[in-house]
């Protein structure tokens, strides 16, 4: 709760951890969740799953935050139910939710041992024509504001392994519409491999654009009609789409149902 912001002095001040107590009392803000439509895709009596939007954070940044998957995930299933991996605010998709403590864990487990399968649909500029396996170490760049990651030799950073497949290309766009397989699960590791190799997905107000306007994006600066001139599309293209674990002995296949993808890539 101290990371998250949520430990106040009487004057609203968040306490950072570390910090001296010097009031006699500490203030909590508890979260209630609340909904604005978002029903989840699938259910279980132990979990459940979620087709996220693009553009919505899974948890509140700060005290500021008026709506996240949070929100939703604890009003429909209460205040025990948590996420158990993470995507991006502006990428959508499947993001998996244990209805009480224990299965959360379990789940977050078997994200972090790599005991499932995950695909994702991304846009990208131009054309490809064939499978690609890009086999390029990640480590994060330099000392830029926010994240921001690089390729880097095999001798730094961390190894990272993703699968591209084209699926169909739109010749009067010039963008393929791929499967990309993620091998590893670094942060950004389909944005910035896809880059690396002169396919930056539609839309990457990071990768693939001038560096000032990649800090103005991770600044929260960057107006949007700035960010289509440069990117092509006001928001990230790509879906967490397909996701197969297995859970209690039962082996399951989720697709994502979001169809928005496949509307801007044919539209």
């Amino acid at each position: 709760m101290l990371s998250r912001g949520r430990i106040f002095r009487s004057d609203n001040s968040a306490y950072k951890v570390s910090d001296i107590i010097n009031e006699d009392y500490i203030y909590i803000a508890m979260f209630e969740g609340h909904t604005r439509g978002l029903k989840p895709l699938f259910t279980t009596s132990d979990f459940a799953i979620f087709d996220k939007p693009s553009n919505l954070v899974i948890h509140p940044n700060s005290k500021k935050t008026e709506y996240s998957l949070l929100d939703e995930i604890r009003y429909h299933f209460g205040d025990n139910a948590n996420q158990a991996h993470r995507i991006d605010a502006e990428t959508s998709g499947l993001v998996l939710v244990g209805r009480k403590e224990s299965v959360t864990n379990a789940l977050a487990t078997m994200f972090e041992e790599k005991e499932y399968k995950k695909s994702y649909l991304t846009i990208v500029r131009g054309e490809i024509k064939e499978e690609i396996t890009i086999d390029k170490n990640l480590k994060k760049e330099g000392k830029s504001i926010g994240v921001k990651m690089t390729t880097c030799s095999k001798q730094e950073g961390k190894s990272s392994i993703t699968i591209i497949k084209p699926i169909k290309y739109n010749k009067e766009k010039n963008q393929t519409l791929v499967e990309a397989i993620p091998i590893t699960g670094r942060q950004h590791q389909i944005r910035i491999h896809l880059h690396s190799i002169g396919h930056t997905i539609l839309g990457d107000p990071i990768y693939g654009v001038e560096d000032d306007i990649a800090q103005s994006y991770l600044t929260k600066t960057l107006d949007d009609k700035k960010r289509f001139e440069t990117s092509g599309s006001y928001r990230l293209w790509l879906q967490a789409n397909y996701l197969e674990f297995t859970y209690k002995g039962v082996i399951y296949k989720i697709y994502s149902k979001n169809k928005e993808i496949l509307a801007q890539f044919e539209s």
